[in-house]
């Protein structure tokens, strides 16, 4: 009988095994996340709210078809990877430039969602194992967790690479080099397979997300320029060949059953418990003192008597009028050159601009959004971006005065 029973739970096993080709797939579909929303958002001219209706429809309708699933299929699950990689960016991007939300919070809020998901989880089921989703409640736990470090993994890479200015190379490594302390610790500390896991997979948010924007970003950007259209379609294919594969060859699809991983799980309960008590306490050090000496240096390079961007947007101004008049002369290639050159002195300026006006930065930013999408256009329309230069003109103008 209970033989049967563990068959019937690998049977109906709807997560892939953990292999390096998990890995690779994880970090390339976060790569898409950070890539496609922009080219959605910017290169076609959805824009923000559009791309993120347009993305979380697509998300919820193949998630649909993996709850009907009665096992695992490498197309359906991986398909629901990429979507809900690119929502779970895109619900961050919402809460930052649309409705005004700083990173800050989103960090601590999705941070305690996601603390709060693990725990109801656990609580009701007794195991966090990827390897135990074969009930319906598992499921729905294990994808609210999976939404939760996207939109988590988002917010967090923000704020260190943008917002406090580390910048994308910079943060990619860093993320590598924790995820290696976590792979030795669990080789050699004995870290429990399941919390070195769930870290590692939240890691792989920011450090896709990083890796994605080092590819894509202008090389004025301090990155290497490839664009959106051409890192999204590398990224596809690569996801597509290693799917394709996984499908014919069923690598991952071999699963354990829950009792066989629970038998190699690492000390007792109250062992992993200590255990992700101190990884916590880790990372909420190391995590705060971070964002407290990046500040901190921000602060340093800062007017702290000047409350206002008043002549500190002069330069903005010039670029953006520069702009218009390629508009007007209907020469989009040199506008779109100025409009690669905005987006890079933008982001480079970002952490001293927010650190004197928060709130105005961000008004701003929604404008230079607005203009970015409407210039990138694949067919860029020349009334809309004139519009646009117009509006974020006007603002630039009010508030550096």
């Amino acid at each position: 009988m209970e033989a049967n029973q563990d068959k019937l739970k690998i049977l109906l096993s709807k997560v892939p095994e953990v292999t390096i080709f998990f890995w690779i797939i994880k970090v390339l579909c976060t790569t898409v996340g950070e890539t496609f929303a922009d080219f959605l958002n910017f290169n076609l001219g959805f824009g923000l709210t559009l791309t993120t209706i347009i993305m979380g429809i697509a998300f919820f309708l193949v998630l649909f078809f993996q709850f009907r699933a009665n096992k695992y299929v490498p197309g359906i699950y991986w398909l629901t990877v990429v979507l809900i990689s690119v929502f779970g960016t895109l619900v961050t991007d919402n809460l930052t430039d649309n409705v005004g939300i700083p990173l800050e919070t989103s960090t601590i809020v999705f941070s305690a969602l996601l603390g709060l998901t693990f725990l109801f989880w656990y609580l009701s089921e007794k195991t966090l194992s990827i390897h135990s989703i074969y009930t319906r409640k598992r499921e729905v736990f294990y994808w609210l967790t999976i939404l939760f470090t996207f939109a988590l993994g988002t917010a967090v890479g923000d704020l260190f690479s943008e917002q406090l200015g580390l910048g994308y190379l910079l943060t990619g490594i860093t993320v590598v080099i924790i995820i290696a302390c976590v792979f030795l610790a669990y080789k050699f500390l004995k870290l429990d397979g399941i919390l070195a896991f769930w870290i590692a997979y939240i890691l792989t948010r920011p450090l896709g997300a990083s890796l994605g924007d080092y590819l894509s970003q202008p090389t004025n950007n301090g990155a290497l320029g490839l664009g959106t259209t051409v890192t999204s379609v590398i990224f596809l294919i690569a996801i597509l060949a290693i799917i394709v594969y996984l499908a014919v060859t069923k690598f991952d699809a071999t699963a354990k059953s829950e009792t066989a991983e629970t038998n190699q799980a690492n000390g007792s309960k109250k062992n992993v418990l200590m255990q992700t008590v101190v990884a916590l306490c880790i990372f909420l050090v190391t995590g705060i003192g971070g964002y407290v000496g990046l500040n901190n240096n921000i602060a340093a390079q800062s007017d702290s008597t000047q409350a206002t961007l008043a002549g500190h947007l002069t330069d903005f101004v010039k670029i953006e009028s520069d702009m218009l008049n390629d508009v007007n002369s209907n020469d989009f290639a040199s506008a779109k050159k100025g409009a690669d050159n905005l987006e890079h002195q933008w982001d480079t300026s970002e952490p001293k601009l927010r650190k004197i006006d928060g709130k105005t930065w961000t008004q701003i930013d929604g404008t230079i959004d607005v203009v970015l999408a409407s210039i990138r256009s694949g067919n860029p329309d020349a009334n809309q971006s004139k519009s646009a230069l117009n509006d974020s003109l006007s603002i630039l103008n009010g508030s550096n005065k």
